[in-house]
């Protein structure tokens, strides 16, 4: 048996789970939902009244950790999936809860899904989350996004000043010049973003204020994003545009 049991409450148990591997020297970060939770204290009402409700718990740390990793989290009462492990345990690691009966999904060094975020070296920015840039690009980088996705990033907009810091803020010069290399992830997360302005309209529970602030705060970030100088590259695949595929479908990644 376990020396210990998860917490049933997400939030709770993963900083438990951060916090553990501090202690031991492992450099692990929340991702997903539960970033605004933690981080989106004066708005998490609105998270609560859109009735987003969490389902599991990600993390990201770096590949060179991870032969700690599994003795870490079977000490933390987690049961190592092995099939899934033996197969993508080069880039992602699953672990069970079988108290509260949900997944735990780990990271290294990168999330690839439609498009690849790289985490080298932007872990030790933030804790106990990853930082707030890095977390709307998790977001936006969903080519079919979905109502959930929406809801995270109305909020995390609203909580956040954009700049260029990542101190409990978006860092939209960080941003800028990541989407000036890559015109595929630029047009995926460009797309999304006004998407997401053109949704706030669909919630009643946004008041008047609520929607222009998240409004002008997309408007930042995209005037940001226009600003940076762009790549050779980039210019020679914005020919080309969307006649050709722009990104990876998220079954190719988990398949």
């Amino acid at each position: 048996m376990s020396p210990v049991s998860p917490l049933a409450d997400f939030e709770h148990e993963a900083c438990r789970l951060v916090e553990n591997a501090r202690n031991r020297g492992l450099i692990i970060r929340i991702m997903g939902a539960t970033v605004i939770k933690l981080h989106c204290r004066k708005f998490v009402h609105l998270h609560n009244a859109m009735k987003r409700e969490l389902t599991d718990v990600d993390l990201i740390t770096y590949r060179d950790l991870s032969r700690q990793l599994e003795p870490f989290f079977v000490e933390m009462g987690y049961v190592p999936d092995k099939r899934f492990i033996a197969y993508f345990g080069g880039n992602r690691l699953k672990y069970l809860d079988e108290v509260n009966r949900r997944n735990l999904d780990v990271f290294l060094d990168k999330l690839e899904m439609c498009h690849t975020i790289d985490f080298k070296e932007r872990l030790e920015l933030d804790c106990p989350t990853i930082t707030l840039a890095d977390f709307l690009l998790e977001k936006m980088q969903i080519v079919q996004l979905n109502e959930k996705d929406i809801k995270d990033t109305i909020v995390l907009l609203r909580e956040h000043d954009v700049g260029n810091t990542e101190a409990e803020s978006i860092n939209a010069r960080y941003l800028g010049k990541l989407m000036a290399q890559d015109w595929g992830f630029y047009y995926t997360f460009t797309t999304n973003l006004k998407k997401v302005r053109d949704s706030l309209e669909r919630y009643p529970i946004l008041s008047e204020d609520d929607r222009k602030d998240v409004s002008s705060k997309i408007d930042k970030i995209l005037d940001y994003i226009e600003r940076e100088p762009k790549s050779m590259a980039w210019k020679m695949r914005a020919r080309v545009g969307s006649k050709k595929k722009w990104y990876k479908d998220v079954e190719e990644t988990v398949r």
